[in-house]
């Protein structure tokens, strides 16, 4: 029984930690559209004044839950949370992830500010 436990914990783990190249977002530039990106995630458009990443730091700050959006301290990186895997380690929406493509994976937070996107009209 116990070894049945264990191989489904880790059939689950493998399955949430899954990383996922996504379409690039619609109307976000070929190149550093993190901001654009996760604009568009979150609003459903294109927001120019979103496309900064640094600029997310105008909305408040978050405990970090679904929903929220992390800031690469120096604001050179953002991207928005969608659910908790374990201790700091998140699975992402993440626009510029690298190579410029767009995925979702798993991500730690670890020297990001969370601030709240809904928290504030734009």
């Amino acid at each position: 029984m116990r070894t049945a436990v264990i191989i489904a914990l880790l059939l689950t783990w493998t399955q949430v930690a899954k990383a996922e190249v996504v379409a690039h977002p619609h109307g976000c530039p070929a190149r550093n559209f993190c901001g654009c990106g996760l604009s568009v995630h979150f609003f459903g458009k294109p927001i120019r004044d979103l496309w900064l990443a640094r600029n997310w730091l105008r909305f408040p700050k978050a405990m970090a839950s679904d929903g929220m959006a992390a800031v690469k301290h120096g604001g050179h990186h953002v991207f928005g949370l969608l659910r908790h895997i374990a201790g700091d380690t998140w699975m992402v929406y993440d626009a510029n992830s690298g190579g410029h493509r767009t995925r979702i994976h798993p991500r730690s937070i670890r020297g990001y500010t969370i601030v709240n996107p809904h928290g504030r009209k734009w």
